[in-house]
Order: structure tokens, then sequence, then C-alpha cells
């Protein structure tokens, strides 16, 4: 069945290709109240493929204040046949071509192979890669599996709609395996199968003096200057070492052990390569008893996401400011809880606060936990088996140093086993400018899903 499918998805290769196309040019922006309408527009697109193929539900959920959710689902393969709920979101971030962009970023371009767009690779490439598999094998006569898709709007903007949807439709979700369609992988020829993901939670720093703008040269000198103060509470954040230097930060860390850095030392060279290709940075740092891909895969951090304050416009303004802010983030690894980590930011940052300013530590998130797959579970083997047809080359084992915090929801209410199945690029610009997806990829992609079904089907 599954190799009938595979061959009708090479044929429609290019059909496939049109529906990217016509997604991407959806500006489907969650953060952005203007565009809900594009949102909705977007799910409404997805609702109608779905149905179109065969889905035996194509629903749109919605909610007051929130945008819509897409779930579809076919149930054919029967009761004894294992179901395999599938992950992604069609949402995306802002992007306007004066960002620096080469292209209209949603006005798909391609160029050498990639396929330019605001969402190509973040994450519009595997809602496509999925419901493509999807479509070929319910055009040849149904699939191995059971199957159910649940699509997000909200990913990139708080994910607040589809924490209430797992918590209050369990039943709707159940599944023997649950696939997380997200992420990157770090090179073109090269599959990695991530078996663990950090968790998150972020902070605003608001740091108060005067009350209100003062001329620098009347009272510069007299008052401690905002942006000063905050700059001299966020260098007492972190050792020279590049250690975190909250006291207890580490208290909830279990250190990696010898067995687990074997498993992922074939990681360090293409992660190091990969480093250098991405980053562009001068030269390495933090902590430096760790490899680089230790670093962002089994350390904690805490890293400034944004700095404002004071006159930032064209020319001079000899202002001092009222006020100042910085934005941070902590990515935690397995045992750190948002919580604890909250709680000792927040009073180090109130307790290293001069007494001449005043500061106001904001939680912007609730925040999630770290996320750990068991390596031998029979899921994860059949991902690995999967890889390897699609790509030929048998997958490495790594653990990711991003979040996805909804997988945290997935494995507290429906108990499924967890996979990973990325399709990306690391280097397409997720987040950035000049996004882009390696259309090679994803028909590599739609072959990987399809031998996935076949593999899980064989050994259930």
């Amino acid at each position: 069945m599954t190799a009938v499918a595979r061959q009708t998805a090479a044929e429609h290769s290019a059909i496939t290709r049109a529906r990217l196309d016509t997604l991407l040019r959806i500006p489907s922006v969650s953060t952005i109240p203007a565009h809900a309408d594009d949102v909705r527009r977007a799910a409404g697109w997805l609702a109608d493929w779905m149905a179109e193929m065969g889905m035996t539900r194509a629903d749109l959920h919605e909610a007051p204040g929130r945008l819509p959710l897409v779930y579809g689902e076919w149930l054919g393969a029967g009761q004894n046949a294992p179901t395999v709920l599938i992950y992604t979101h069609y949402d995306v971030q802002p992007a306007e071509k004066s960002d620096g962009w080469n292209t209209e970023p949603f006005e798909p371009t391609e160029i050498n192979g990639k396929l330019y767009g605001r969402g190509a690779v973040d994450s519009k490439c595997h809602v496509v890669i999925q419901l493509a598999a999807i479509e070929a094998m319910l055009k040849n006569g149904g699939s191995p599996v059971n199957l159910k898709m649940l699509c997000e709007g909200e990913e990139e903007s708080g994910s607040e709609h589809i924490y209430e949807f797992v918590a209050n439709n369990p039943d709707l979700l159940k599944a023997d395996v649950c696939v997380i369609s997200d992420g990157s992988l770090p090179n073109e020829s090269q599959p990695v199968l991530d078996y663990g993901l950090r968790g998150i939670v972020s902070f605003e720093i608001h740091v108060r003096g005067p009350k209100r703008d003062l001329h620098s040269g009347h009272y510069g000198g007299s008052v401690h200057n905002p942006i000063q103060a905050l700059s001299e509470i966020i260098a007492q954040l972190h050792a020279p070492d590049g250690s975190v230097s909250v006291p207890g930060f580490y208290d909830q860390v279990e250190l990696i052990t010898d067995e687990e850095r074997e498993v992922l030392l074939p990681m360090r060279a293409p992660f190091d390569e990969e480093w250098r290709d991405v980053t562009g940075a001068p030269a390495p740092w933090g902590e430096s008893q760790y490899s680089l891909h230790e670093r962002i895969s089994v350390r904690p951090t805490l890293e400034l996401n944004g700095i404002y304050g004071g006159y930032i416009g064209q020319g001079v303004k000899t202002v001092l400011p009222a006020a100042a802010v910085a934005k941070l983030s902590c990515r935690l690894v397995p045992y750190q809880t948002p919580d604890h980590v909250w709680e000792c930011v927040s009073t180090h940052i109130k307790a290293i606060t001069p007494p001449s300013v005043t500061v106001e530590v904001i939680r912007m998130e609730a925040g999630a936990e770290a996320l750990i797959i068991d390596r031998t579970s029979p899921a994860l083997k059949a991902v690995t088996i999967a890889y390897e047809r699609g790509w030929g080359v048998k997958p490495l084992l790594s653990r990711e140093g991003g979040s996805i915090p909804v997988t945290a929801e997935f494995k507290k209410y429906l108990g499924a086993q967890l996979v990973m199945m990325p399709f990306g690029y690391k280097n397409g610009g997720a987040h950035s400018i000049n996004e882009n997806c390696d259309l090679g990829m994803v028909d590599k992609g739609i072959q990987t899903m399809l031998h996935f079904y076949e593999v899980l089907s064989s050994e259930s």
C-alpha cells in the first residue's frame, strides 16, 4: 500500500510544491492581531485540503480570543492498527522585505532548489509534507495506521489555545504514537533524531529611575541612569566562564553521564560545522568543559533577547532616560522547573538592584519543562528505519537546544510514545530574513513519513 503511495507522492511532487506555494502566500502571522483573519484563512485552507483528500473529519476548533486549531482524522485502518497523532503548526513570525529580505516574504520564490518565503521552514513545509503523505495513502486505498492530525495556529504566539484543547480533549487525541513534526536538521544529507528538547521560561526586567526623561547635562552624574543600572544588573547574571551566576540556578540540573556523552559523541563534528556555517561568530563562547553541542543540548542557559531604553532614533538627543527594559529567556534541561528558575532569577535580580533605581521582574509565560524521549522505544526505532530509508543514511541521535512547549502537554495528557520528525534545514533562516526550505528535503520528508507508517504498522 505505501509502496504505491510513495510512487504517487513522487509523481505529484509538482502539485505538492504548488500547494506549499499557496500556503506560503497566506500571511498567517499569529503575533500581530491585524493578521488574525489571515491565520483563519490558512486554517480554512488546510481543513478544505483535509476534506478533499478523504479524511473523515476536518474540523476548525475556535475559542473566544484564540486562533483556530485544525483537526483532521482518518481511522479506517481498524482497531488493531496503531493510531498516530501528528502535530505541526501553520502560523508564522512577522516579516517585511525592509527587514533585509532579498525577496518579498509572502511571495514565494524558488532559487537553486530552495523555496524562499516566511514560514517555509518554520513550519509550513512540515504541514505540507504531512498532508501530502496522508493524501498519497488515501488516494491509494488508505493508510496502514489510523491517523489524527492537529495543526496549531498560535505556536509563535504562546500556544494557549492548544494547551486548553489538549487538556480538555484527551479522548479525541488519544494515540499510540505522537509525531512532533517541527524543527530542522543540521544539513540536507545527514538526518538527526532528537530524543530531547530543552524547556523554557522568559522574563522582562523593567528598571526605573527618575519620574521622566531628564536633560543629561542638567542631571547627569547625580541620577543613576536606568540603562546603566540595567547593564550593571545584566553583567552580574553570568560568570566569566559563561556559566549562569544566579544562586540556585543549577540546583535541579543533573549532569550528563558518561554513557549519554558517548551516545552524543557523533554529533560533535557535524554540530561544530553547523555552528560555523550558521552563526558566523568570530569564536565560540560558553562553558569550555562542555563541547559546543553539549552547551546547546544538555546545559541550561540564560540569554538576553532584547534591551531598550532612552533615545534610539537618528541623530543625538542627550537624554537621561526614565526607564530601561531587558527581555531574557532561560532554556531549561531535565528536572529544572520553570517555577524554580523564575524564583531564582527574579530573587537574584531584585537582590542585586542598586537602591538608586527600582526594578520589576515580569514573568512572560508559564514556560515548559524539558523533554526526554525513550531512546529505545518502538516508535523511535521505527523513525530510525524510516529516515534511513528516506535519506539513505543512518540518522544520528541528538538532543535539541530549542523548545516545543506543547510536547509536555502531549506527554502529560495523552501518554503516547513521542517522536520528533523534522524535515527543515537549520540554515533555512527560521525567524530570520530570507527564510527558505530545501525542496529536495520536502520530497524526502514525504517518502520518510510513508516509510514510517509502513514500519510502524508492520512492527505493531
